[in-house]
């Protein structure tokens, strides 16, 4: 898995955890647990009955058990979206 996030270091990623959080940021550093640490991140909050909500985060960490998943987010086409005019209903909780 690290060799996997190696390639995401310093890049803008998206983090989808446990309890159906959305969290956006410059992915800083990561240690073996899967511990984050994004730079400039906001947390993206969905809702079906208003556009994406931006709830800034700053310098955040993640701890590692509370990950779903990790993916890099392409900037241009990210920059493109009209985020405030997507309704869609927040993620549920992960449960096991």
């Amino acid at each position: 898995m690290t060799e996997y996030l190696e390639t995401f270091q310093d890049k803008m990623v998206n983090v989808v955890t446990q309890d159906g959080r959305v969290i956006v940021g410059v992915l800083k550093g990561f240690d073996q647990r899967v511990n984050l640490i994004l730079d400039k991140s906001v947390e993206r909050v969905f809702s079906s009955e208003a556009g994406v909500q931006f709830e800034p985060l700053g310098l955040y960490i993640i701890r590692g058990d509370a990950v779903v998943t990790v993916g890099e987010i392409d900037e241009v086409k990210d920059a493109e979206l009209d985020l405030e005019e997507i309704m869609a209903a927040p993620l549920p909780e992960v449960v096991y």
